[in-house]
C-alpha cells in the first residue's frame, strides 16, 4: 500500500486527514503523532499547490476537501469581514510559497506520548 491506514477505515481515516489539513490550514501549526503528521503533509502539500493554482477547477478541487469552517474574522471600522478555511488557502497561504516549488511543510519532533509513547511531532508550514 502505499499510504498509512492509521487504523480506522477508509471513511474515519479520510474524515481525520480532512480535518487535521483544515486545522493546519487555519492554525498554521498542529501537534500530533508521527504517522498522522506524515499522511497530512501529503494532503496539505497538495492543497497548496491547488491554492497556487488559482482556477476555478482547483478551487473546487480543494473545497470538495477541506472543511467549510470559519478561519477569522476581523473588523475594520464596523465592517465585519468572515474568512473561511478555502478563502485563507487561496487569499493568504497559497500566496506565501509561489516561489516555492513543494515542502510547504516541516515536521519537528517532540516528547513522546505518556499513554502509548508514541512520537508526537509539531507539522507546521514553512515561512
Amino acid at each position: 500500500m502505499g499510504y498509512r491506514k492509521l487504523g480506522r477505515t477508509s471513511s474515519q481515516r479520510k474524515a481525520m486527514l480532512r480535518d487535521l489539513t483544515t486545522d493546519l490550514l487555519i492554525n498554521g501549526r498542529i501537534t500530533t503523532t508521527e504517522a498522522r503528521a506524515k499522511e497530512v503533509r501529503k494532503t496539505a502539500d497538495k492543497m497548496i499547490t491547488l491554492g497556487k493554482h488559482g482556477d476555478l477547477s482547483s478551487r473546487r478541487k480543494a473545497a470538495a476537501f477541506v472543511r467549510n469552517e470559519i478561519a477569522d474574522v476581523k473588523e475594520n471600522d464596523g465592517d465585519i469581514k468572515v474568512q473561511t478555511v478555502l478563502q485563507k488557502l487561496f487569499d493568504d497561504v497559497a500566496p506565501r510559497f509561489s516561489e516555492r516549488n513543494g515542502g510547504y511543510t516541516r515536521i519537528l519532533k517532540t516528547v513522546q506520548r505518556r499513554g502509548d509513547a508514541a512520537q508526537m511531532v509539531i507539522l507546521e508550514l514553512v515561512d
